[in-house]
């Protein structure tokens, strides 16, 4: 089975009923449209932004779209971007590629113009579409895009240098093509973060979307009764693998447009939201909006609100144990996993071990795990060395970058470039990147292990660890923190708190600034390094 077999099943079984939800809480509606475009409901008051499709509707759009791609020349194999804000638009698109044989190629929003056409060259893209938000940057090399591909803007007044998706798919029939697919079939390309130079293009077959499909849902005990609430960018492997656990489940999902605490707690609110996916800020900002008053939770029904879990970076233990305080009844999980992985979940804590915050779990569904020293030999249970993760949704190679692929994929494993250790139970516990390990003096240092203490600190709000060049210990640690509102914090204060730590481990360095992250909530540590002149560490940095 492929995943497009899912969504046609759900169209099939479960037709007349919502499949996503677009939702923007702190935009108003004038015109508030059901999935039948043609209703139209005048709000009497304020209404936020809201649109939804059902099943039905999300095939047949998927069905136009591949039908129009098939009609242009699009064959299996050929390469179809995706620049988009998140909408309603966005699933829809994706599956219509998938339905041809093409590969979806989604992209990070966040690109400039040097990194599309970098990413459309590295990936030999056929077709791009793209949103109204990015008519600047795509016009900027418009010319060279459009040189032997088709460039489709998805919106209102269309630039002379693009076609328009709304005429093209206007007449295309809604019948499903007849398309052999299998899951041996290639079926995306994800881009690496890029968070030590230009991305790596990541090829996956349909057999690993299917299987983060179905391990999506039996993690997380998804059924069609749940309603998944969807914030981060669907460009992303965690957004997007998260959501196809609905797909496979048959469920309702809300695409929500804004990450405020307000914004998320009146969606699930609104929507009757019963699964959330928070990235460590999100959370933390709910929480601090509940402390200081600016939101109450006893104003919002959120009763029906069963599962809470959290991916991307590791969690503090007392940032959860303040959330059961609010949330004493939710379910928790703790999601690993990397684009190369197909996204989270190669490792997953499981909602029956909340005892264990602060690991990242134990393998998850049809996956193993192992870790290794510099030669690549399992190291004793305790011992700190390289993940390393083995599947069905390992990637099948870093696309037109044969080098990079035999860096991290060895006998089927994937190197994740993780250093992690294992505990008594089995549990395995993430350490740092590979790249982040600061070496100060002889001595190994994990800078995940200072930020875990320091956030313990009740006026950090945010905390990343940096090793910068020193002419006698080679590197120094410093530790940039981002202090809460309301509260205030002092150099002398820091260093005090941190007595407890052994002296090795001590920050050298105190900053007080905001701590960057990127759209997957990673902190960025390559902006950090060059504000604070290691250069020259990043360019000795030579994996993602």
């Amino acid at each position: 089975m492929v995943v497009t077999e899912l969504l046609e099943r759900n169209a099939k079984l479960y037709g007349n009923e919502v499949a996503l939800v677009e939702l923007n809480p702190e935009q108003e509606d004038t015109r508030r449209t059901s999935w039948k475009e043609s209703e139209l409901i005048e709000p009497t008051r304020f209404a936020p932004y809201r649109r939804e499709i059902t099943w039905e509707v999300f095939d047949e759009k998927a069905n136009r779209f591949a039908n129009m791609l098939l009609s242009r020349g699009v064959k299996k194999g050929d390469k179809v971007a995706i620049l988009m804000y998140n909408c309603l638009e966005w699933l829809p698109i994706y599956f219509g590629i998938l339905k041809t044989g093409a590969i979806a190629v989604p992209f990070n929003f966040r690109y400039d113009a040097d990194e599309i056409l970098y990413c459309v060259e590295l990936a030999e893209v056929d077709i791009l579409l793209f949103g109204p938000e990015f008519i600047g940057r795509i016009e900027r090399y418009a010319e060279k895009l459009a040189k032997n591909r088709l460039l489709i803007y998805v919106g209102d007044n269309c630039p002379n240098f693009a076609e328009s998706y709304h005429e093209l798919v206007a007449d295309c029939s809604s019948q499903a093509p007849v398309i052999h697919l299998t899951t041996r079939d290639f079926g995306a390309i994800y881009f690496s973060s890029g968070t030590t130079g230009f991305p790596k293009a990541i090829l996956h077959r349909h057999q690993s979307l299917i299987q983060a499909a179905e391990m999506e849902a039996k993690h997380h005990e998804i059924t069609r009764d749940d309603n998944f609430l969807c914030i981060p960018p669907l460009y992303h492997t965690g957004a997007k693998f998260h959501w196809m656990g609905s797909l496979y489940a048959g469920s309702k999902a809300v695409l929500l447009k804004g990450a405020s605490p307000k914004s998320i707690i009146s969606a699930v609110s609104s929507e009757r939201c019963t699964l959330v996916w928070l990235l460590v800020p999100w959370a933390q900002d709910i929480l601090e909006a509940f402390d200081n008053g600016s939101l109450n939770p006893d104003d919002y029904h959120l009763s029906q609100w069963r599962l809470m879990h959290i991916g991307a970076q590791p969690v503090p233990p007392s940032l959860i144990r303040h959330w059961k305080d609010y949330f004493p009844n939710h379910q928790y999980d703790t999601n690993y996993g990397l684009s190369e992985s197909t996204g989270p979940g190669c490792v997953h804590l499981g909602m029956e071990n909340i005892h264990k915050v602060g690991a990242i779990g134990v393998p998850g569904y049809r996956w193993e795990c192992k870790i290794v020293d510099e030669a690549g030999e399992t190291v004793k249970q305790g011992d700190i060395g390289e993940l390393c993760v083995k599947g069905p949704g390992v990637m099948t190679c870093y696309y037109n970058d044969e080098a990079a692929t035999n860096e991290v994929l060895k006998d089927g494993w994937l190197f994740t470039g993780d250093m992690a250790m294992q505990d008594e139970d089995g549990f395995y516990f993430l350490v740092d990147r590979k790249k982040d390990v600061i070496v100060s003096g002889g001595e190994n240092i994990y800078p995940v292990q200072i930020e875990d203490f320091l956030r313990k600190n009740n006026a950090i709000k945010d905390v990343a660890v940096i090793g910068l060049p020193d002419k006698r210990l080679g590197e120094i640690t410093a530790a940039v923190i981002e202090v809460k509102d309301g509260f205030s914090l002092t150099e002398e204060e820091v260093n005090d708190f941190c007595l407890e730590l052994p002296r090795y481990k001590r920050p050298k360095q105190i900053i007080f600034e905001p701590v960057p992250r990127n759209a997957t909530g990673k902190i960025d540590k390559k902006v950090l390094r060059k504000q604070h002149g290691a250069d020259l560490l990043v360019a000795q940095e030579t994996r993602d």
